[in-house]
């Protein structure tokens, strides 16, 4: 199976390198490698430039303009430059890497082989782990059962499905939702872990509230629905703060009519499938 890895860089001088060696160090060959720099303002281009140069298997795309800041967008757009500088019906599996990830060797042999062997899967990951005290330990700022946006690897046939990423922040999420609602397995390998150099509650601990509320409005949530799941949410996190402030943003969001970017039938879907797996947790 011919692999496609699209991976986004924006300033990551620090690990950058480091990350680009453990991806051509992949013990499974057919992969082809886009780097997309989003108009860095750091060493990133020279890093990209120089690993690049005399490896056939691995091109690069330098945007000059930086992506408009959009959290969940911005990724999505560059990710697509990528996915544009090649003909990717021509492979068989679309992956979306983030470059602050160290990948064990043999990460897309194992991604490819569950692929290979049951081809109802449409969707699978590993994984993420960050250091903590000198140990590795998973990021739980997910369940294990989630495969996170800087992992991503889609059959063709999936991708194209889904409609592709969509440019919004929830866009991990709704891929997941969407490829169940079109017929598709997702399944995250609990055995295989990436190492994250960057953990995720350091890049958006101070607006993980209001980005909650916005989320919940994005993938299509009913008020009902919202109001449980912030406040579930935000009794983990022990405050009454942060539902106030992840409600409020998902009421204005619905007050203005803001556009989502999925249709009114994968709204539906999302709802019942909401509702259902809340039922199922309450056993009734």
């Amino acid at each position: 199976m011919r692999l496609l890895v699209i991976i986004p860089v924006y300033n990551e001088e620090q690990h950058l390198e480091e990350c680009l060696i453990s991806f051509a160090a992949q013990t499974y060959k057919d992969i082809e490698w886009v780097i997309v720099n989003d108009a860095s303002t750091d060493n990133s281009l020279s890093i990209i430039e120089s690993f690049c140069k005399n490896k056939t298997n691995f091109t690069f795309v330098n945007l000059t303009h930086k992506s408009e800041h959009n959290p969940g967008a911005k990724v999505v757009k560059t990710f697509y430059e990528g996915l544009k500088s090649k003909n990717w019906k021509d492979f068989d599996v679309i992956a979306k890497l983030d470059s602050d990830i160290i990948l064990p060797a043999n990460y897309y042999e194992t991604m490819i082989s569950e692929l290979q062997k049951n081809p109802k899967i449409g969707m699978v990951g590993g994984l993420v782990y960050i250091e903590k005290n000198g140990n590795w330990i998973h990021e739980n700022v997910a369940n294990k059962n989630h495969i996170r946006g800087a992992i991503k690897t889609y059959r063709k046939e999936c991708f194209n499905d889904i409609g592709g990423l969509r440019e919004t922040l929830g866009w991990d999420n709704l891929d997941v939702l969407l490829s169940r609602m079109y017929g598709w397995e997702v399944k995250v390998i609990q055995t295989i872990w990436v190492k994250l150099l960057k953990p995720t509650a350091y890049v958006y601990n101070d607006t993980k509230a209001e980005k909650r509320g916005r989320y919940f409005y994005n993938i299509g949530l009913d008020k009902k629905l919202a109001f449980i799941s912030c406040a579930k949410a935000s009794w983990k996190d022990h405050s009454l703060k942060n539902f106030y402030t992840s409600f409020s943003t998902f009421l204005t969001m619905e007050k203005n009519k803001e556009l989502r970017k999925i249709s009114q039938k994968e709204i539906s879907y999302i709802r019942k499938y909401r509702w259902n797996e809340m039922l199922k947790k309450l056993k009734l």
